[in-house]
Order: structure tokens, then C-alpha cells, then sequence
């Protein structure tokens, strides 16, 4: 097989076009928004909310609504038991977190679990990858294109409200606003990334490509590229390995991701572990005695 035919022939096939198309969108809105969690230090709630959104996924379903409105709903009622925990309770932040998506993550199994339905709704939950519709696709391209757009267009005050609140009030930004928008965002992002992966792996959508990023360059701009950059390369290195050794391509996808993190994580010029004990070693040999 030529090198042409081994790159070409997946996609001699309509479900693996889908696939592609839907994996990069994905993975690139999913990067863009994973390089503000990563800086906030959202990956817990960007978890919570990813799972939370379950059960809004689930009885937009039932009652034949789209399911970005049920997630969006579910992923602000998250938020809101979170911080009502955490405000009136001895209970800890990430305790609350655990307490509240894992709470609303059961009540979706048990939502699709009850649910009469001539499709499988497990897929909500693994991903169902292979196995999109034409409407799946057109779903996934309006968000997704929604969803980047504003990314794009609000960057520069999601920054400062990742940096600096306090400059963002004082300039006339409410930061409160600004991150329920964010929040809002992530629930949008979520049903893009179900659709490839399922609610159990998008956290890892949302949270590897930025921290990857992060570890190559600080300058936060740098980063709005190289996430993407890397996500989209991963989903389609994923998506390949899936189709030639038959494997989960949701997860062959998150798995891909995830050795590029521990290659970076190792070998970045900058922040890696081992060139940093390299260069630790080169210096105290040089270090006169």
C-alpha cells in the first residue's frame, strides 16, 4: 500500500468523513476554550460541568428540544448547587464539585437508562464517533462555529478576567459576567465534544490541549494557537490509528492527546523535565568548583 492509498482510503467511506469533520471542530473549539480553564484553574468545574450536562442532554431528548438548551440549563443549575453548597455549608469548593456532577451525572444514567428510544442513548455518554447523522454534523457545525466565534471576538476580556478580575472591574467589565459566559460556553462546547467522544472524555478535550500549550510557551497568545494546532493534529492522528487497528476512535482521539502531553511534558524546550534536568546538570558542571 502506497503511502497515498494508507492516507486516503479511511475516507473512502461517508462515516469517516463525518468523523473527521466533527473530531477537528471539536478539538479545536475545544482547545481554544481549554486554554482560559487551564489559566483560571477551572479543570475541576470545566469536569463538573462536562458531566453535568447529562442529564439536560438526556430530557432535551425526551421532549424533542435541541440538546444545546438542555445542556446550557444543566451547566448553569451545576454551577449555581455548586456555589449554594459552598456558600452555605462547611463543605470545600472541590467537595461541592464532586457532591454536585456526580449527583447530576447519575440522574442522566438513570434518565437514558428509563428512556423508551429506538436509538442508544449510551452514546451520549462514550461517543458514538462512526455513527453520526447528517443532522449530528450540522448540530456540531453550528455550535461549534458559534462557539469560536465568540472565543474569538470576547478574547481579549476573557484574558483579563483570567489574569486580573480586579483590573477587569475597573475598567468597566463585570467579571461575574464575564464568567458566566464562560461557563455558558463550556456547556456549549460540551455537546460539541459529546458527539465525538461522550461526556466521560470530554474534560479531556477541554483540559489536555491547553495544558500541552501551556507548557510550550508563555505568552497566552502563542497558546490560542498552539492548543488547536496540536488538538486538531491529535484528533486526526487519533481518528487514523481507530480506523487501522479498530479501535474506540473516541478514545484512540483523548489517548493521542494525551502522548503529546507526556512528549511535551518531557521534551519541551522550555518547561520539560527532562531538558530542564539536563541543563540543571550542564550548569553545575560547568559551575566553577
Amino acid at each position: 500500500m502506497s503511502v497515498f492509498e494508507f492516507l486516503l482510503e479511511p475516507f473512502d467511506y461517508v462515516f469517516m468523513q463525518r468523523a473527521l469533520v466533527v473530531t477537528v471542530i471539536a478539538a479545536v473549539v475545544c482547545a481554544v476554550l481549554s486554554c482560559w480553564l487551564v489559566l483560571i484553574g477551572w479543570s475541576l468545574m470545566g469536569d463538573a460541568v462536562s458531566h453535568a450536562v447529562l442529564p439536560g442532554v438526556a430530557l432535551a431528548y425526551i421532549l424533542g428540544a435541541p440538546f444545546a438548551v438542555g445542556a446550557v440549563l444543566f451547566g448553569f443549575l451545576a454551577v449555581a448547587l455548586i456555589g449554594a453548597v459552598r456558600d452555605t455549608s462547611r463543605v470545600k469548593e472541590d467537595a461541592a464539585i464532586g457532591i454536585v456532577f456526580t449527583t447530576l451525572f447519575a440522574l442522566g444514567l438513570v434518565l437514558i437508562s428509563v428512556t423508551p428510544s429506538q436509538t442508544d442513548l449510551t452514546h451520549i455518554i462514550f461517543g458514538n464517533l462512526l455513527g453520526l447523522s447528517h443532522s449530528d454534523l450540522v448540530q456540531v457545525l453550528v455550535l461549534g462555529a458559534v462557539t469560536f466565534a465568540i472565543l474569538v471576538i470576547k478574547r481579549r476580556d476573557f484574558t483579563l478576567y483570567a489574569f486580573d478580575p480586579t483590573h477587569a472591574h475597573a475598567i468597566g467589565l463585570n467579571p461575574r459576567m464575564l464568567g458566566a459566559f464562560l461557563l455558558g460556553l463550556l456547556a456549549l462546547t460540551s455537546v460539541v465534544a459529546l458527539q465525538a467522544v461522550g461526556v466521560v472524555l470530554v474534560v479531556a478535550m477541554l483540559i489536555i490541549p491547553g495544558a500541552t500549550a501551556y507548557l510550550l510557551t508563555d505568552r497566552f497568545g502563542r497558546m490560542l494557537v498552539l492548543a488547536p494546532t496540536i488538538s486538531a493534529a491529535c484528533a486526526v492522528v487519533g481518528l487514523y490509528a481507530s480506523y487501522y487497528l479498530d479501535a474506540a476512535s473516541g478514545g484512540m482521539v483523548v489517548l493521542t492527546q494525551g502522548a503529546a502531553f507526556a512528549l511535551v511534558y518531557f521534551f519541551s524546550p522550555r518547561h520539560g523535565l527532562l531538558v530542564n534536568r539536563y541543563k540543571e546538570v550542564r550548569r553545575r558542571n560547568l559551575a566553577p568548583a
